[in-house]
């Protein structure tokens, strides 16, 4: 068979596929464009755009049955219709992927293919019955659920977090295994959707990548809205029990007995099934494919973006990867990798804005550090809110000024940390922040406060 020939070949339709197709095509390219499943990816379609859309009808819930707190009257107790909540997040997410579809459709010099893409060759890949062929080949495979092999876990039905966008009834008790970010949105969600939610939880805290006065700050958010919270267990299984699902998770703990199960226990990437030892395409320990600071792989003209690359887990770093390979291919403008600074939120309520180093990782480095600190008590928006759950934090070098990180727990933490971000790729000193006026009444309006009250890290 002779291989149809393209001058690039993008594989997955997630954050950075389309629009490097795009800018490809822009330049005078022919493309072909692969997807196996729906264009956007998780985000548009498992991701991002549906749980915020669920994460929007959950606060709007929890706010309702908090109108007396507000000095509002409402009639009746407050409840959810799950089946419009569904459909709601079904309109956004149709929607989304109906705009792209469009955008992809009117680009003449790319050809869409639907099917699952594998390596033939360095630079040839079958799909279906078509064989494909350029010089230049990008990756934007992504990732999936991780399904550890825990005990019993293929007796029982359990959900991920994108079969949990295909659920239609609400679980009378849902049981969430995972204490990271995708577990925790999804269990004060369903909390306030109205469902009994237990987290269960191996290790020793939530978030375990945040210090640990956030991880026990998010903790207390959760139970205070009557989330069962188990960490530490070091025991986990599963067993059917009538129409019920058991999970044992600590040796002398009766099970916790529920009518779902989601396991949110990390990702995988989308590898595994490309072919790619028949490319040459190096991958590592946990088959995340090996790219230098420019996203280029280890055979010259292809590259990788996105989950599948392990540099980010994120649809902004997704799209960044886009932005990078764009800029070095089309631009003559040298970007890396390395030049962008962490930076991730979790959609909780209140919300956790993070960007930088944490105090533990400043604390690991050895230097001498500064530290400022405020308890959403004290910030007068969040008391005019009636939400003062949380704080915000601020680390500095005491040597250069340079901001090391911050973290924002608390109403509008994920919008508020950007004014410390652009602070920190600006390479601005802390004094820049400690002389800034902001707004009032907002949230950002302490972030000078607390640059102004900076202590020695201890």
């Amino acid at each position: 068979m002779t291989a149809k020939r393209f001058d690039a070949i993008v594989i997955g339709a997630g954050q950075a596929g389309p629009p490097l197709a795009g800018r490809l095509e822009a330049a005078g390219m022919n493309v072909a464009l692969i997807e196996r499943k729906f264009v956007g990816g998780t985000c548009v379609n498992t991701g991002c755009m549906p749980t915020k859309t669920m994460v929007a009808s959950a606060y709007a819930a929890h706010l309702a049955r908090r109108a007396t707190d507000y000095g509002v009257a409402l009639s009746g107790p407050v409840g959810v219709d799950y089946q419009r909540i569904k459909a709601r997040k079904d309109k956004v997410t149709n929607d989304a992927r109906g705009n792209l579809e469009s955008w992809i459709a009117g680009m003449k010099g790319c050809a869409l293919y639907r099917g699952h893409a594998r390596f033939e060759s360095a630079d040839t890949v079958r799909v279906g019955d078509d064989l494909l062929t350029a010089p230049k080949i990008f990756l934007n495979t992504g990732g999936r659920a991780s399904v550890p092999d825990l005990p019993g876990v293929n007796d029982i039905r359990y959900l991920t977090n994108s079969s949990m966008m295909d659920l239609d009834v609400l679980p009378s008790h849902l049981i969430v295994v995972g204490g990271s970010y995708i577990s925790l949105e999804f269990a004060q969600m369903f909390r306030r959707f109205g469902s009994e939610v237990t987290v269960i939880e191996k290790a020793l805290r939530l978030a375990g990548r945040e210090d640990e006065d956030v991880s026990a700050a998010i903790q207390s958010v959760l139970e205070n809205e009557d989330i069962a919270v188990h960490v530490g267990a070091d025991d986990i299984g599963f067993a059917r029990k009538g129409n019920e699902i058991a999970v044992t998770f600590s040796a002398g703990q009766p099970p916790a007995v529920g009518s779902h199960v989601l396991l949110a226990l990390g990702r995988v990437p989308n590898t595994d099934d490309l072919g790619l030892d028949k490319a040459g395409v190096k991958v590592d320990q946990r088959g995340y494919i090996v790219v230098d600071d420019q996203l280029r792989t280890s055979v010259p003209g292809i590259w990788a973006m996105g989950d599948c690359n392990g540099r980010g887990a994120f649809t902004h770093t997704s799209y960044n990867d886009y932005e990078i390979v764009a800029a070095n291919l089309l631009d003559n403008d040298p970007r890396k990798v390395s030049d962008r600074i962490e930076a991730y939120a979790l959609y909780i309520d209140p919300p956790l804005g993070r960007c930088g180093m944490t105090e533990a990782a400043v604390k690991k480095s050895g230097r001498r550090a500064l530290i400022g600190q405020r308890p959403m008590t004290r910030v007068g928006r969040a008391v005019e809110k009636g939400e003062t759950q949380g704080f915000m934090k601020i680390l500095a070098d005491a040597d250069t000024g340079e901001i090391l990180g911050c973290s924002v727990l608390g109403p509008g933490g994920d919008e508020a940390i950007h004014s410390v971000l652009d602070l920190m790729y600006a390479k601005a000193p802390i004094s820049t922040l400690a002389r800034a006026m902001h707004i009032h009444p907002n949230v950002s309006e302490l972030l000078p406060t607390i640059a102004q009250e900076l202590k020695p890290l201890a």
